[in-house]
């Protein structure tokens, strides 16, 4: 049996002269928590629903499970579960009937199909709720449900595309448990996502832009690898943060800059050169600094710092 529960292998595709995803190579081990990012279009959805067997590869393949996602598609989605980022229910069903008929989908019946809804109920805080509309539901809630019916027939491999979407921070922090719940039950999830935040609960994640791979490995390895330059974080106040990022981005010496609520993360070559230039730049203007510190790089500093070095490549090469 393989280590790994999902290979990609120069995964392609193509809608006309459109590439959505260009030739992806990457590996997903057994139980993991997985983290596929990118910009809304970078092609996640669409790896997803190839590597689910909803759509053929245009070249390459992938192996999900020990199934080829284009010659045993029939196979494979007997063996795996996949919760959209719609999440996939019928708001004018009710609870029970919306995890009957994936129940029916996936062959359960009798015994086994009440054994699960029992499950899933409980799962989804819906004991009570059976005979509520889908669509009177709480995101959360929906949320919830939605992968229960996901994971019904209990498969080892779940595909969740930008599951959090539109719901509050509490469901999105419960329903992460859920996920580690399901990692320590041996159960492989890839998640797709664009919030960055979240990414720090993978094990390994992998980050795409226009559809190609551009970076790969642990949160811990993205964030020390990929940046090696001093990250210094400005804390200003809201009223000044919009004039200092202008004043800022556009000296030669800012190599990157980003506004994080009210403060900037300013990327330099050296550190005390950097503090001294920006205080310099601030003062000249009579904004007030409230500290400066060189800070370890975030996800998010380390995520557009990777999709802009990519767009001057594209630039380059005449792609942008």
């Amino acid at each position: 049996m393989s280590d790994y529960a999902i290979e990609a292998i120069n995964l392609t595709k193509k809608f006309g002269d459109f590439i959505a995803v260009n030739d992806l190579v990457f590996t997903v081990k057994q139980g993991e928590i997985f983290g596929f990012l990118g910009a809304n279009g970078a092609g996640k959805s669409t790896t997803i629903r190839m590597m689910c067997g909803l759509l053929q590869s245009t070249s390459g393949t992938a192996v999900v499970g020990g199934y080829d996602i284009n010659t045993q598609t029939e196979e494979l989605k007997l063996n795996i579960g996949y919760m959209s980022q719609k999440f996939s229910l019928y708001d004018d069903l009710t609870v029970e009937q919306n995890v009957r008929f994936f129940g029916g989908v996936y062959g359960l019946r009798n015994a086994q199909l009440k054994e699960r809804m029992d499950w899933v109920l409980k799962m989804a805080d819906l004991k009570g709720r059976e005979d509520s509309l889908t669509r009177n539901l709480s995101g959360g809630w929906k949320q919830r449900l939605a992968l229960g019916c996901a994971i019904l027939h209990k498969p080892k491999i779940v595909f969740l595309d930008e599951p959090t979407g539109g719901v509050d921070p509490i469901s999105r922090r419960n329903f992460w448990e859920l996920i580690n719940q399901l990692s320590s039950e041996g159960i492989t999830v890839l998640v797709t996502t664009h919030l960055l935040d979240e990414a720090e609960y993978c094990n390994d994640i992998i980050l795409i832009n226009a559809g190609k791979l551009i970076a790969s490995g642990s949160p811990v390895e993205l964030k020390t690898t990929h940046i090696k330059s001093p990250i210094l974080e400005v804390a200003l106040t809201q009223s000044s943060i919009v004039e200092a990022l202008e004043l800022i981005r556009v000296r030669p010496w800012a190599l990157e800059t980003s506004v994080f609520g009210t403060k900037l993360h300013v990327m330099v070559d050296d550190e005390a050169e950097g503090k001294r230039l920006i205080r310099k730049a601030l003062r000249e203007k009579d904004i007030e600094i409230q500290h400066i510190e060189r800070i370890v790089p975030s996800l998010e500093d380390v995520f557009l710092y990777l999709l802009e070095q990519d767009q001057k490549t594209l630039q380059g090469v005449g792609y942008a």
